[in-house]
């Protein structure tokens, strides 16, 4: 009868653990579909992407990184690349339409980023909507 009691124990700690691994990842990782071709060459229309929010797996966000954005439209959503931090400079030829600039250069905002596409002459980006705020990141590409 022991040997039987562990058994269902020990298959019940597993069980738990698969359980909980199950929603770790629902809401920490997130797949997208790349729509338009605002980040091309990187990323085609259609491409499959997956997202990271677990920041101290996959590190923080920082410059250079490809994020997904939650627009301000319901379920859709944005990928770009951070192009600066809070606090740096953006050359005024990135400055945002509506902003004001600071002489020849734009500082990011506290608790904001500024993205940009890849494609740029294509790309809606913080060139036309400013910068981002952080609580509107979904998470971090983490697989390409």
């Amino acid at each position: 009868m022991a040997a039987s009691k562990k058994v269902k124990t020990g298959l019940s700690v597993g069980l738990l653990i698969l359980l909980g691994l199950a929603v770790f990842s629902y809401f920490s990782f997130t797949t997208v579909v790349v729509s338009g071709n605002s980040m091309e060459p990187t990323f085609a229309n259609g491409r499959r992407l997956l997202a990271s929010s677990a920041y101290f797996l996959v590190g923080g966000i920082k410059k250079n990184d490809i994020v997904v954005i939650k627009g301000t439209k319901g379920e859709e959503y944005i990928i770009k690349r951070v192009y600066r931090m809070e606090g740096e400079k953006v050359e005024w030829v990135f400055a945002p339409e509506d902003y004001p600039v600071d002489g020849p250069e734009f500082v990011v905002p506290k608790g904001t980023v500024f993205v940009l596409g890849d494609n740029r002459g294509v790309s809606e980006d913080s060139r036309k909507y400013g910068p981002v705020p952080l609580s509107r990141i979904i998470g971090k590409v983490v697989v390409r």
